[in-house]
């Protein structure tokens, strides 16, 4: 007995059925099986192994040969969302590395107590509130931070909305508030700092993607998907800094940590799932170590843990 199997092809007049050649419900199950191993399964598993190979010798050159760091002492570094959680341990690390920092968050008091722990590292600091969602209210903040701290150098785009939203749940408003926050504000400010960046020849941007960029999860949708689309921009955006020959002069780097202690909220809910006994949950410090070395580094892409940039390319 043969059976049809049904798809559907494009035509002139629109999608119309179409068929496949008939096939045997009696062909052999065994040497199917045998085709689909031969043709599948040995050549997935053979690329794997070969795609362990350069990142192994990565690793093993990366502990003889330590990476060349560049320096971004007494650089400007505005960071978005730099009141609480990320934000504030990037304010705090890049600190560290000598940088003035603009701290900017709509919570103006938890960005005020960020600058006056970064103060008390000895660089300058400022707290600017700013609805980053708003390309005006970017283009004043411009301004107010040149004015305060001169022209910024690292471009931080880390505040972002995590909201446990399906499709079909949340207001409209608040759909369109995700979207604005997690992504537009990264064009309005990459938009209003990146001239200056070109043409004093130094720049860095990092947008603050996530791993749900390459492993999408539900209840999460319209994270989810913000977050593939900062991905999308910053490697969209590499590629144009590269056509325009300014790859030398602003670097960038995406990052895709995976879980991060920030709101209590958001642990409490995690802990119900579950899910804390069966992931590794990262300190907002683990993860800022890791971007900052990234940035000196001029590193494209950190991931946090970095075993996921195998996983993650491999099973994308």
């Amino acid at each position: 007995m043969a059976t049809e199997v049904p798809y559907f092809t494009n035509a002139e007049n629109g999608y119309v059925p179409a068929k496949l050649a008939h096939r045997s419900a009696a062909s052999s199950q065994p040497l199917r099986l045998l085709r689909f191993v031969v043709n599948h399964v040995i050549p997935d598993t053979l690329k794997f192994l070969l795609q362990l190979i350069p990142l192994a010798l990565s690793g093993l050159v990366g502990l003889v040969l330590p990476s060349k760091k560049k320096s971004i002492h007494g650089h400007t570094a505005l960071v978005t969302g730099g009141a609480n959680g990320l934000g504030r341990a990037l304010c705090l690390r890049l600190a560290r590395e000598g940088c003035q920092v603009a701290v900017v968050d709509i919570d103006l008091a938890g960005a005020q107590r960020t600058v006056e722990d970064v103060r008390a590292l000895g660089v300058k600091a400022e707290a600017f509130l700013a609805d980053i969602a708003n390309y005006e209210a970017v283009e004043r903040l411009r301004l107010e931070v040149e004015s305060k701290l001169g022209p910024v150098d690292v471009l931080v785009n880390n505040a972002g909305l995590l909201a446990v939203l399906s499709l079909s749940e949340g207001k409209p408003a608040d759909l369109e508030r995700i979207v604005n926050v997690n992504l537009l504000s990264h064009f309005w400010t990459i938009r209003a700092f990146m001239p200056g960046m070109i043409t004093r020849h130094r720049g860095h941007i990092v947008g603050i993607a996530s791993i749900a960029a390459y492993f999408p999860v539900g209840r999460f949708i319209p994270y989810t998907v913000t977050k593939y689309a900062v991905r999308a921009l910053m490697e969209s955006l590499n590629s144009e800094l590269r056509m325009d020959g300014l790859q030398n002069t602003i670097q960038t780097t995406c990052v895709y940590p995976a879980l991060i202690a920030t709101r209590q909220q958001f642990m409490d809910m995690l802990d119900k799932l579950n899910f804390l006994k069966r992931f590794y949950v990262f300190t907002p410090e683990q993860v800022a170590e890791q971007i900052v070395w990234g940035v000196l580094i001029n590193k494209r892409e950190v991931f946090v843990p970095n075993i996921m940039a195998l996983f993650s390319k491999q099973f994308e």
